[in-house]
């Protein structure tokens, strides 16, 4: 007999070799029915998993966590992948993982799935669930796996990139075997709702100098009220995705002549970036940031310097040679920085020392991974290195903390409850790191006490930090339900370290600085992408790149609005005069769609009482009132960031 610890802390003894399934059962048999996997001392295990000694379990469901739902739909596409096979006898299989939201599959096909074929898949699918088939977990030296997959050429490169001893499993449903670790649930009649979503090309391995496969994307949930609610999540994703929000409030564009990942801002984009940006270098001087201007080149030997090159070089535009010199587009600040900390000498009483900038970087992105506003080849970023000394680093830390609650709870309006922070640690196996174990631990040591004395929750992420060091990332969950990354803060002893920056301390000698790298907003471009898909392009008012329009009714009023055109303008306030010979019912629906936060409708009575007619878009109708009363109103909310 061994011993089991269960979620709940109880703890039941079982036969050795038990598997989870059963232990499931031994709980309870609703448990076992709708159990998907299972935790063994925190790894994920299948059902099949026969346990053989004391340990800690958790039994999974769908409903338990992502490696429960990853489970119930890692299943799902091998029945997919059968459906295919059995439709399209003659595709090839290549991977079919469960994401963070469903799964997808590539298949090496003649041509591109069509939508018939996708509606025929479905019902196959659908066929193979009603049968019920069992599906069976066995294991296969490598030249026997190689044998079985000798029709399957990509199957065979997953195999011959296994180590030479490592267990090679298959799970099979009836006619269909796949390569797979798993875990599975036992039968294909336990899925109960699938839905295919989309499907487009995707290259073998991610490498665009592989062959093109044709990807399809699904998702299946145990309930058919779930797949609704997820297909109206998808329509509300819809209206969110900030290119139609882009496009129809004509705040940004692309053009081929200009390339990928390039977007211009037009008019009402340049406005929001210009007052993003204005925004958060106020808010940085007020905190003692001092802002510089840095180029956008640099000579390679600068990020030889900083370790870019040997760390990052994939990332960065090719080099230009000119005269002597190998120049590179920049795909970050800090090297810069760190030359114009080292320009003056410093005593310890001068810092902390900020140096911020809104700085132009570029990154190399495949054309394929380019979207919108958010990734893109040349970003503005909200950038900005503080250099302390080692007393100073929970403080500052701290106070970078309270900046970040600052911007995105106080004045963005965000709940804190959408917030999680990550402690971003190296993994000590990969080769992308300065290598400096010392320097490691006690940077993480260090932010991991932080985190502790500040009394913040917090969770660690091996290979998340950045090359140079560790860091506090807070992610955001997102209206769309995803977790991303904005704001965050790194710990740096290495840069400090390679450009031999130093200031006198107290007793007289050199002292080496800590850099603590942050950004607030990260870069412009993304920022409003986010901006604009969590509010569905209803910016605050202080923030709307057109504040208040004017809607006269008819041309009698157009003196008078044009009076009022040049007193919103001198008082500030970003205004828009429509002038043109359109029913006034009509000009207001016009301005809905533009998402303007106030209609000002302006007839006689309004001309008479020297006054104008309110409409908002957040509240409707607000009835007549004094011209100054109003600017005060949106003058109060500019101020206040509303």
């Amino acid at each position: 007999m061994i011993k089991i610890i269960l979620k709940d802390g109880s703890m039941r003894e079982v036969e050795r070799g038990t598997t989870i399934l059963d232990l499931a059962k031994q709980i309870s048999e609703g448990l076992a029915r709708v159990s998907t996997a299972g935790l063994v001392n925190g790894e994920v295990k299948d059902l099949r998993y026969e346990i053989k000694e004391d340990c800690n379990v958790e039994i999974l469901t769908f409903e338990s966590n992502i490696e429960g739902k990853k489970a119930y739909w890692h299943t799902t596409s091998h029945i997919m992948a059968q459906a295919v096979k059995r439709l399209f006898p003659s595709a090839k299989l290549a991977i079919g993982p469960a994401i963070d939201e469903g799964f997808y599959y590539d298949f090496d096909v003649e041509k591109p799935f069509t939508d018939d074929d996708k509606n025929k898949i479905e019902a196959e699918i659908k066929k193979i669930i009603k049968e019920n088939i069992l599906i069976e977990r066995f294991s296969l030296p490598k030249d026997k796996a190689l044998e079985l997959m000798k029709d399957e050429p990509y199957k065979q490169k997953l195999i011959n990139d296994l180590t030479d001893g490592e267990e090679i499993s298959f799970y099979k449903q009836g006619d269909f075997t796949d390569l797979c670790v798993g875990p599975h649930l036992e039968s294909t009649g336990k899925i109960k709702s699938v839905k295919i979503l989309s499907s487009s090309g995707a290259y073998w391995r991610g490498d665009e100098h592989n062959k093109m496969l044709q990807r399809i994307y699904a998702i299946s949930f145990p309930k058919s009220s779930m797949m609704d609610e997820y297909m109206q999540i998808l329509e509300d994703r819809k209206s969110r995705d900030h290119r139609k929000i882009g496009k129809d409030l004509n705040l940004y564009m692309t053009h081929p002549l200009v390339g990928a990942g390039l977007p211009m801002y037009l008019p009402n984009g340049a406005t929001i970036r210009r007052v993003l940006e204005r925004y958060i270098q106020d808010k940085e001087l007020s905190l003692g940031y001092e802002h510089v201007y840095t180029p956008s080149l640099a000579t390679t030997d600068l990020y030889k310097t900083s370790g870019h090159w040997d760390h990052y070089k994939e990332d960065m535009f090719p080099i230009m040679k000119m005269d002597n010199e190998e120049l590179v587009l920049r795909p970050m600040n800090c090297p810069h920085h760190m030359l114009i900390y080292k320009n003056t000498l410093h005593s310890y009483k001068e810092l902390p020392i900020k140096i911020a900038e809104l700085a132009h970087d570029f990154r190399y992105e495949n054309s394929g991974a380019v979207c919108g506003l958010e990734r893109v080849r040349q970003m503005c970023q909200n950038d900005s290195h503080l250099f302390v000394r080692p007393d100073q680093i929970k403080e500052e830390v701290g106070k970078v903390l309270k900046l970040i609650f600052d911007v995105y709870i106080n004045d963005f309006g965000f709940a804190r409850d959408n917030f999680a922070f990550r402690l971003s640690l190296r993994n000590k196996e990969k080769e992308k790191y300065i290598d400096n174990d010392e320097m490691w631990n006690v940077a993480e040591n260090q932010l991991r006490q932080i985190l502790k004395e500040l009394k913040i929750d917090f969770y660690e992420a091996e290979g998340e930090a950045a090359f140079y060091g560790p860091k506090i990332d807070i992610q955001i969950k997102t209206a769309l339900g995803h977790d991303v990354t904005i704001p965050t803060c790194q710990l740096d002893f290495a840069l400090p370290e390679r450009f031999d920056l130093s200031y006198i301390g107290e007793d007289g000698d050199k002292h080496r600085p800590v850099v603590i790298h942050r950004a607030i907003l990260g870069s412009s471009d993304r920022f409003i992408s986010f901006l604009l898909e969590e509010t569905k392009g209803n910016l605050p008012t202080w923030l709307a790149p057109v504040q208040v329009k004017i809607l006269p009714i008819s041309e009698k009023q157009h003196d008078y609005c044009e009076d009022l055109f040049n007193k919103f303008l001198k008082d500030g306030i970003r205004v828009k005069l429509d002038e043109r010979n359109e029913k006034i019912g009509y000009k207001i629906r016009e301005s809905q769609l533009e998402k303007i936060p106030y209609m000002l409708i302006i007839g006689d009575k309004e001309v008479e009482k020297n006054a104008v007619s309110i409409r908002s878009r957040k509240d409707g109708d607000l009835g007549t009132i004094d011209i100054d009363e109003f600017i005060n109103k949106i003058k109060y909310e500019i101020n206040k960031h509303k």
